[in-house]
């Protein structure tokens, strides 16, 4: 069966509102977690995503809110850090790191770390029981694509155009998903522009998809009720969890 992992904005609009979206999303299809550290400058988001971030930020998001936050989700699902790096230098790597064990999540998706700069980090995230997940792209070579996947953990986050989140594009990937798949066995799942309408065709030849802004889309709106939320996303998992594997 394939896979939907699920993007969501860590404590918006409250921990509690995360805490109990999660684990609907959970129980509608979600197999893994994205929890989003919001950022000021989150460069590889589209206009949802940071939006979503700034009224975080705005309502006084900290990092001891994520903490709170992912105490209570990770002991339920397969939960992962969606960040930048300036969080996790501000905090010190190692006190990130040891915080994630603590909790059990089960790494982190930094869009700003270049391949190069994360083999640095590749032990002590080891030493933690947590990966680094890597990006592949449409761009990468398949001598690129090699590198990239060899010390592959838990999944390989497949960027599905070139651009940010959220914008819709369409590439053929077929391509990359067979240089991918000659080099290692670690789940692969499609990000960038996910929705319902997509989600079908993205999934093809992949082994699941990365579900983001379809999602944040109803975090940032303000005319619904916190139920109203939830009602909304969940529908959304579950309608793109049936069409992936239909």
């Amino acid at each position: 069966m394939k896979k939907l992992v699920g993007f969501i904005t860590s404590s918006l609009p409250n921990n509690n509102f995360t805490v109990d979206l999660a684990l609907a999303m959970k129980e509608n299809g979600v197999d893994i977690l994205e929890l989003g550290i919001p950022f000021s400058d989150p460069v590889a988001d589209g206009p949802i995503i940071e939006k979503a971030s700034l009224m975080a930020i705005k309502n006084g998001f900290k990092l001891h809110d994520l903490f709170e936050v992912t105490s209570q989700i990770a002991p339920h699902m397969d939960t992962f850090w969606m960040g930048y790096m300036n969080s996790f230098f501000r905090y010190g790597v190692e006190n990130f790191l040891e915080k994630g064990k603590e909790y059990g999540v089960k790494g982190s998706i930094i869009p700003d770390l270049p391949f190069e700069e994360s083999e640095r980090y590749q032990d002590i995230f080891s030493k933690y029981n947590q990966s680094i997940v890597s990006f592949v792209a449409p761009t990468d070579s398949e001598e690129r694509i090699k590198r990239l996947v060899a010390g592959s953990k838990e999944f390989i986050y497949l960027v599905a155009y070139a651009g940010i989140t959220g914008s819709g594009k369409s590439e053929d990937l077929s391509n990359i998903i067979k240089n991918v798949k000659k080099y290692t066995n670690t789940p692969l799942y499609t990000g960038f522009g996910v929705d319902q309408n997509t989600a079908k065709e993205k999934a093809q030849g992949v082994d699941g998809v990365i579900v983001g802004s379809a999602f944040v889309k109803h975090l940032v709106d303000d005319t619904l009720s916190n139920n109203e939320k939830i009602q909304k996303i969940t529908a959304i998992a579950k309608e793109i969890k049936d069409k992936i594997n239909s």
